[in-house]
């Protein structure tokens, strides 16, 4: 029996891992959130809870007493811990650089005290800002255009630094733009689809041109399994792209969460684009391919419309979450400044 550390477990991606593996018989999961806006207790089904080999403890990865502890008995790390939503890392830097780079050097500090089989740590495509050559590989040059992705960038560089001075077990992950069930409403597939069927506009940065590399979450969380199997020698030190290699831009997205909703095209709203916004973000898959033997299953269409069965069957899961005050509080801070300066 593999025991697992994830940290981050409660949020969107790490959710759906954490129900991917619990759904084989050969792993024990230990989730670790601090359960910001973004982690939600309700992502995990009610049986999950009665499971013996789930384990969660609310906690911030920022705290050494916190992770010291988290870290006995396990096997592998999973660290999904971050602040993720780029507009809000536009607002307010802060949370971003304490979670995402000062709490993965906090959770590789105490890692290297009591190191483990395997440290994943879970980065983004961002890290590349827009693409200068398609598909982008591992060595595509690393020019962050967000806070968020600049310190996505400081902990993914952090963690090679303590795979190349300590020797540890470490693996990087640059998982391409995801989505499925569970993500939250602030983000494009879901926030279009609840302003939608709601009547709201769905707002379109600039052009709506700007395109990315989507991959549905469910996929990826076999890609991140495929880590945790994979030979050592193979990955131990190495960073590895995670995407289909397929491109779909803002704009067909709308369109696509419209016609599926029989909504009217004129509810797409332009607004001025987005500071810093990449523009193109297209992955190079052929690592994942030869050294994980991993490629995206589910096409864009078929992920779309499973992702949006989700959300029609779930409603009141993304209405509590739309009721929360972090919610209501920066639709209006962000897109009705933007609003009122068109």
């Amino acid at each position: 029996m593999r025991r697992i550390l994830v940290t981050g477990g409660a949020g969107f991606i790490g959710s759906n891992f954490v129900r991917h593996l619990l759904s084989q018989k050969g792993f024990r999961v230990r989730v670790v959130d601090k359960l910001t806006y973004a982690g939600n207790l309700n992502n995990f089904p009610k049986d999950l809870w009665k499971n013996p080999r789930f384990e969660f403890v609310r906690g911030d990865i920022r705290k050494r007493d916190v992770v010291r502890p988290s870290l006995r008995g396990v096997d592998a790390v999973v660290n999904f811990a971050a602040e993720t939503f780029i507009d809000r890392s536009i607002v307010d830097t802060n949370p971003f650089v304490m979670t995402d780079f000062l709490g993965t050097y906090i959770l590789l500090d105490e890692f290297r005290r009591r190191p483990c089989d395997r440290f994943v740590q879970i980065s983004t495509c961002e890290i590349y800002g827009s693409a200068r050559k398609v598909p982008m590989d591992e060595n595509h040059p690393i020019m962050p255009q967000s806070p968020y992705s600049a310190t996505k960038a400081g902990a993914d560089r952090l963690c090679y630094s303590y795979f190349e001075t300590y020797g540890l077990p470490i693996v990087v992950l640059r998982p391409f733009n995801q989505y499925g069930p569970n993500q939250h409403p602030e983000k494009v597939i879901p926030f279009y689809f609840t302003q939608a069927l709601l009547g709201r506009p769905l707002f379109v940065y600039g052009s709506g041109r700007n395109t990315r590399d989507w991959t549905y979450v469910l996929d990826f969380c076999e890609a991140v399994q495929r880590m945790l199997d994979a030979d050592e020698n193979k990955v131990i030190g190495q960073v590895f792209n995670v995407g289909s290699g397929r491109e779909k831009n803002v704009l067909q997205i709308a369109r696509a969460v419209l016609r599926y909703l029989g909504k009217p095209e004129k509810l797409v709203q332009h607004i001025k684009d987005r500071p810093g916004h990449v523009r193109r973000l297209v992955c190079d898959t052929k690592k994942t391919r030869r050294l994980l033997g991993w490629q995206a299953k589910t096409g864009f269409d078929e992920g779309l419309n499973l992702t949006l069965d989700w959300y029609m069957k779930h409603q009141q899961w993304w209405k509590n979450v739309m009721r929360r005050k972090s919610y209501r509080d920066f639709y209006r801070q962000w897109y009705e400044k933007i609003m009122a300066s068109q």
